[in-house]
């Protein structure tokens, strides 16, 4: 492999001047980087002007600073912009600030706060754009793109028209460090690639979808993401394999008309697992409803966190042991912060022995997800009988008419509420 390199020019007048780590492996807490990170910064020169895109993390700001002494004087330097404001890409930008005091940052409308808590000047000079608005470097184009939520509020992208180079920040990058920077010419790192959309895009995956329909109509040569390899080989391709991530396939088979339920269960003495069967032929009964039943004690957590994310209503049934519910069922509901579940239907049920705090300990972990739970999960002490599954089967019932929006609409009074403490 090669040496680890000095300014590499990836277009035309333009240069990568970011900074590498391949010791990490740990990103975030919540990212392994089995072959460390990149943080990358480039370098636009126009005859009337340089632009740096991004600043890289603090501890690597040395890095930074002498590739980008190897291209440019400070005192060019006109533009600063920010696609992003987390720390790994503006680590060295008090520092850029204070060697060009001239220079004008771009940012989001979004990153205003982030950056006054950022750099502590009352006077900073800096510029709100939105998509479609431009720096002009001389005959070097900045177009800008909002892209928010990927992964944070302020991100945006960044294209220079002239050159069809789209500086993406965190957008189609992931955490893999090579020498040799371009696609074309590093390790196979398809793996990185999807493991950082599932870990960081996953969760916003509709604004993936939106910003992908800003950025397909482009006319592209180079993607420059934010971390990982600059895609100058087939960059659209990585374009297609984010549509296809992000693109729901449960309705190919299903139909938009109808709504998919689930129903996880894991069950010690088969108690529960009757309890499951009779929730969904409950919700069986209603048209329009694909209801799903699944033993969690079979399989781990990935398969169902994709069923989780594309369908509209999720059922758990967990026995109460120890005063809990039971590990498999935490485990999954811990796995649903890497997808967006709010506003997907919730419910629980279970059987127990003693105390039977499982349904309701389930239920506000569901709330806390931000599901909507509005049926009182069902408990059955040990063995349900005929007439606790049948409270089932109305259960499932119901939530099946709550996802076709066919539910019975009734006035509580507040001696029935009452009943219910």
């Amino acid at each position: 492999m090669k040496p680890v390199p000095d300014a590499v020019e990836i277009a035309p007048n333009t240069h990568w001047i970011g900074a590498l780590d391949p010791s990490l492996r740990e990103f975030d807490i919540i990212l392994k980087t089995a072959n460390g990170t990149t943080y990358n910064a480039y370098c636009v020169r126009g005859t009337q002007g340089v632009a740096i895109i991004d600043t890289v993390k603090a501890s690597h700001a040395e890095e930074f600073f002498r590739r980008l002494e190897q291209v440019a004087r400070y005192d060019e330097i006109s533009t600063i912009v920010l696609n992003h404001l987390e720390p790994d890409h503006t680590g060295a930008l008090p520092e850029l600030m204070r060697r060009a005091p001239q220079a004008k940052l771009y940012i989001s409308a979004k990153a205003q706060l982030m950056l006054k808590a950022l750099v502590k000047n009352t006077e900073l000079d800096y510029a709100v754009v939105e998509t479609g608005d431009s720096v002009d470097l001389g005959g070097r184009t900045l177009r800008f793109f909002s892209t928010p939520f990927l992964h944070w509020p302020d991100t945006q992208c960044t294209l220079v028209e002239e050159l069809g180079v789209l500086f993406s920040g965190d957008v189609f990058g992931c955490h893999f460090c090579d020498t040799r920077l371009f696609n074309d010419k590093v390790g196979d790192f398809r793996f990185s690639f999807e493991y950082y959309y599932q870990h960081i895009m996953r969760p916003f995956r509709e604004y993936v979808l939106d910003a992908l329909a800003l950025l397909e109509p482009l006319s592209l040569t180079v993607i420059a993401p934010a971390h990982g390899p600059i895609l100058r080989d087939a960059p659209k391709s990585y374009m297609q394999r984010y549509r296809q991530l992000a693109s729901p396939l449960l309705h190919n088979e299903i139909g938009s008309n109808h709504k998919s339920l689930l129903v996880f269960y894991i069950s010690s003495y088969g108690n529960t697992a009757q309890m499951a069967h009779a929730v969904a032929e409950g919700a069986e009964t209603v048209t329009g409803v694909r209801v799903s039943l699944y033993d969690l004690q079979a399989m781990g957590n990935l398969p169902f966190v994709d069923l989780i994310e594309e369908a509209d209503g999720i059922a758990f049934g967990s026995p109460t042991i120890n005063g809990d519910a039971v590990k498999p069922v935490w485990d999954l509901l811990s796995s649903l912060a890497v997808i967006k579940v709010s506003e997907k239907l919730g419910a629980a049920f279970g059987s127990y022995g003693w105390s039977g705090e499982a349904i309701n300990m389930i239920e506000d972990r569901l709330r806390g997800l931000k599901l909507r739970v509005p049926l009182k999960g069902v408990r059955a002490r040990l063995i349900p009988t005929e007439g606790e599954l049948e409270k089932c089967r109305d259960l499932g019932k119901q939530l099946a008419e709550h996802l076709t929006g066919t539910v019975e609409r009734r006035v509580i009074s507040l001696s029935e509420l009452l009943a219910q403490e």
